[in-house]
């Protein structure tokens, strides 16, 4: 598969994604991450908004950040956490992820929500994952470095990571920028 075909496909799913996910409300939350969110804040009755990041703002972060795929979790006035879904390329596949953080801006769950490869799908082990909780937008996580590696997944092991690291530096950005707090 060609550069362009990845990219190409990267764009159909980002395009099927913000469609899916534009004026969402609970119901309208994907099915795997309503209940992962339930899950990790023992709750079954919250809402989600987008948050807003300024445009400008927003074509500086690293991560690909959207009002369709990062939003605040909240009960009532009081909000809960954040939440961040995408997609990270596979060997010749792609596979949606979730991120949940805390108010405090850790990450206290991280999830491979569907994988669509033969080989590599173990870094969906929770094992593999908690690697990543309690990291905020002041750590970086790099392959080799600071995450271990999976045999036979190396592909989606630094696809993960690398999607993980920028998404932590986009949290730093928005937290210096006042955005979330």
């Amino acid at each position: 598969m060609t550069q362009f075909e990845k990219k190409a496909i990267l764009l159909v799913h980002g395009i099927i994604m913000i469609t899916l996910l534009s004026g969402f409300k609970v119901a309208d939350l994907p099915q795997k991450v309503r209940k992962e969110v339930e899950k990790v804040f023992q709750i079954t009755d919250f809402t989600v908004d987008s948050v807003d990041i300024p445009e400008s703002l927003r074509l500086q972060l690293p991560s690909r950040m959207t009002p369709d795929n990062f939003f605040k979790i909240q009960k009532q006035a009081t909000v809960l956490g954040y939440a961040y879904m995408d997609k990270a390329a596979s060997k010749t596949a792609f596979f949606d992820y979730l991120v949940i953080f805390n108010t405090k801006l850790e990450i206290i769950q991280s999830k491979v929500l569907t994988y669509r490869e033969e080989y590599g799908g173990e870094i969906g082990s929770k094992r593999w994952l908690q690697q990543f909780l309690g990291k905020t937008g002041k750590d970086r996580v790099d392959y080799k470095t600071n995450i271990d590696g999976i045999s036979g997944a190396t592909i989606s092991v630094r696809s993960m990571t690398t999607a993980i690291d920028q998404l932590l530096r986009s949290i730093g950005i928005l937290q210096e920028n006042k955005i979330i707090k």
